[in-house]
């Protein structure tokens, strides 16, 4: 490999120092995989700049979410916000441990058969309304079990609340992925970004500004919308 190759890639001109990786790479690997596969230190002059300044293409992808996420979510009560989220969360955990892997159409499937049962049941019916596909259906049983012990807990009838964020989730999974890439996972991969952000706005460093202490601007643009 020729000395000014980026190490990252192995492919492209390195052309950016890179602090972590005390090597220079190329402006496409430090774009794309700064702060996931890079551990970019904080006062890398790159990062800054792109916190300050983010990306076109990444301004872009934000609006588009924004616009599928916003209408979905901007009526549901506290609680109903509380399950969606919560949902969203179950649903990027069990993703990377998935056999077969997991796809947006799996996880309309499996939310909408769970919304369906709810419904039925409280017609006063008692029918387990199944998923279609072997991964909807291993899901499905996942968040059953999670959606069940928060009807036991809670302290007032949740079921309406829980059909709401669910058919909500089903909704957004559905229309994902002509809203924004194309692609059959775009909706885990929003949600994905979603929980990170929202575990890191929990964190103690987290300002009211929606910057973390070390001034990023978060790149969660839904929840606290």
């Amino acid at each position: 490999m020729p000395a000014n190759t980026c190490p990252s890639c192995e492919h492209r001109r390195g052309r950016r120092a890179c602090p972590a990786l005390g090597k220079a790479i190329c402006s496409h690997c430090c774009g794309t995989k700064r702060l996931t596969t890079i551990n970019c230190p904080p006062d890398c002059g790159y990062l800054a700049s792109a916190r300050t300044h983010p990306p076109a293409i990444i301004q872009r992808r934000q609006r588009r979410e924004a616009r599928l996420l916003i209408p979905l979510i901007r009526d549901l009560s506290p609680r109903q916000h509380q399950l969606f989220f919560f949902l969203q969360s179950l649903i990027d955990q069990y993703r990377p441990t998935a056999l077969p892997p997991l796809y947006d159409v799996d996880v309309a499937d499996a939310v909408a058969a769970l919304a369906k049962t709810l419904e039925t049941e409280r017609k006063g019916i008692i029918y387990h309304h199944k998923a279609k596909s072997l991964p909807a259906q291993r899901l499905e049983s996942e968040l059953k079990v999670a959606l069940d012990k928060q009807r036991d807990d809670a302290k007032v009838p949740i079921d309406k609340d829980i059909v709401i964020a669910l058919r909500r989730t089903e909704q957004a999974a559905r229309q994902a992925k002509e809203a924004l890439a194309g692609t059959d996972t775009d909706y885990l991969e929003l949600i994905q970004r979603v929980v990170q952000d929202l575990a890191a706005k929990s964190k103690p460093g987290v300002q009211e500004s929606g910057q973390d202490s070390s001034g990023e601007p978060s790149r969660l643009i839904i929840p606290g919308s």
